[in-house]
C-alpha cells in the first residue's frame, strides 16, 4: 500500500478545516492523506498583504511550519511567497479556493514547478442571490420600513404616492458584465418579467439567456431603470460607471454593485444620490474596504449597504472545499490540474 501524501488543510473561519478534510477524504479515500492542519484567523481578522502577496492572512513563518513535508496545500487564504516556496521544497500542489489567487505567487511557485490552482465560479449563485436581494431592498425601500418598525414607527407615509418604491416587472433592467454571475442575475430578472439588456464587448450572444438582449453601454445606461455592474476590474473598466454615466441613467433609476469597488466613481454615486437623480443604491463593494466611518456614502439618501458579503453563504464555503480537493485528487491520479493558474510551470 503506498505511503499516504503528506498535505496542508489551511482553512479559515469560512472554508472550514472539517470542510477541506471531508472534500478531500472523498477524493482518494482517508488512507490517501497524511493530513496537518492550520486555522487561518480570517474573516475574523482582516486579510491583508503578506509579503509580495495580496488579499492573504496568517504569516510567513506560520506557513513554513505548518507546511513542513507536505506536498500539498488546500487553502482559501495561505500566504505563498517566495520565502514560504523556498522553505518547502517538497510542495507541489497548492490549491487556492478563491476565483483569484492573488494569495500566491505565481511567477515564483512556477520557477519551483509548483502548481497553483484556482477555483473559479464558486460563489456565481450567491453573487446573483445577494445582487437581487440589495435590488429589491433598494427599489422597495426595504431597510427604510424596516429601521422605522424596530423604532416602533408605523410608517403609513410610505404609501404615499411619492414615497413608494419600484417593481422589477416591465423595469428595464441593465447589466453591465455577462459573466457567470451577470448571466444568472439576467435569467432570474427574465423570469421575473422585467426587460433585459446586457452590455459586454466580449459576450458570446448565443450564451445569452433567452429574453436578454446585447447593446452598446450607452444605450444600456440610458434605457434603464435599473443598473447592476458585473463586469471584471481592469485597466480598460476601471471606474467605467462615473458621473457622466450616472447623468445619463434616467432620473429616478437605480444602481446596484455587486462586482468590484474599482468599477465605479463613489463621489459622483453619492452626488446623484443627494440631488435626488438616482432613486438609490444597492451595494456590496467600494472604493475603499473597510468603508472608512467619514465615506460619503454613509451619510448619502437612500442607499443600501452590506460588507462584500455577496459571495458569503454555505454553499459557496462547501463548493470551495469540494473545488480545490477535486484538484487534489487530479494531482493524485496524475491528471493535469482543471483550473491551473500557472500554467508555464510544470508540476513535478
Amino acid at each position: 500500500m503506498a505511503e499516504p501524501i503528506p498535505v496542508l488543510v489551511a482553512g479559515d473561519h469560512f472554508v472550514r478545516n472539517r470542510l477541506l478534510i471531508d472534500a478531500l477524504h472523498a477524493e482518494g479515500g482517508p488512507a490517501a492523506w497524511q493530513v496537518r492542519e492550520l486555522e487561518l484567523p480570517w474573516p475574523r481578522v482582516p486579510f491583508g498583504r503578506v509579503a509580495e502577496v495580496d488579499e492573504a492572512s496568517g504569516s510567513e513563518e506560520r506557513m513554513i511550519e505548518a507546511l513542513g513535508p507536505a506536498r500539498v496545500c488546500l487553502t482559501q487564504m495561505a500566504p505563498l511567497t517566495r520565502r514560504v516556496l523556498a522553505a518547502c521544497p517538497e510542495l507541489e500542489l497548492f490549491a487556492v479556493s478563491r476565483g483569484g489567487p492573488v494569495n500566491a505567487n505565481l511567477a515564483a511557485a512556477a520557477e519551483r514547478g509548483v502548481a497553483v490552482t484556482f477555483a473559479p465560479g464558486r460563489n456565481a449563485e450567491s453573487t446573483a442571490e445577494h445582487t437581487l436581494g440589495l435590488m429589491l431592498a433598494a427599489m422597495r425601500r426595504i431597510p427604510r420600513a424596516h429601521a422605522g418598525m424596530l423604532a416602533g414607527r408605523w410608517d403609513s407615509e410610505l404609501f404615499a404616492y411619492d414615497a413608494t418604491g419600484l417593481e422589477i416587472a416591465g423595469s428595464t433592467v441593465g447589466l453591465v458584465g455577462a459573466g457567470a454571475v451577470g448571466r444568472r442575475v439576467a435569467a432570474a430578472l427574465v423570469a421575473l418579467g422585467a426587460d433585459v439588456l446586457v452590455s459586454d464587448p466580449y459576450a458570446d450572444p448565443a450564451a445569452m439567456p433567452a429574453g436578454a438582449r446585447l447593446v452598446p453601454l450607452e444605450e444600456l445606461l440610458e434605457r434603464s431603470t435599473v443598473v447592476s455592474l458585473h463586469a471584471r476590474l481592469t485597466d480598460e473598466t476601471a471606474e467605467l460607471i462615473g458621473a457622466a454615466e450616472l447623468a445619463a441613467m434616467p432620473r429616478g433609476s437605480v444602481l446596484v454593485n455587486c462586482a468590484r469597488g474599482g468599477l465605479l466613481d463613489y463621489a459622483a454615486l453619492a452626488a446623484a444620490l443627494r440631488n435626488g437623480h438616482l432613486f438609490a443604491a444597492g451595494l456590496d463593494v467600494y472604493d475603499v474596504e473597510p468603508l472608512p466611518a467619514d465615506h460619503p456614502l454613509r451619510t448619502a439618501p437612500n442607499v443600501v449597504l452590506t460588507p462584500h458579503l455577496a459571495g458569503a453563504s454555505r454553499a459557496v464555503a462547501e463548493r470551495a472545499a469540494r473545488m480545490v480537493a477535486a484538484e487534489a485528487g487530479r494531482w493524485l491520479r496524475g491528471e493535469p490540474p482543471l483550473h491551473h493558474a500557472n500554467p508555464a510551470g510544470v508540476a513535478r
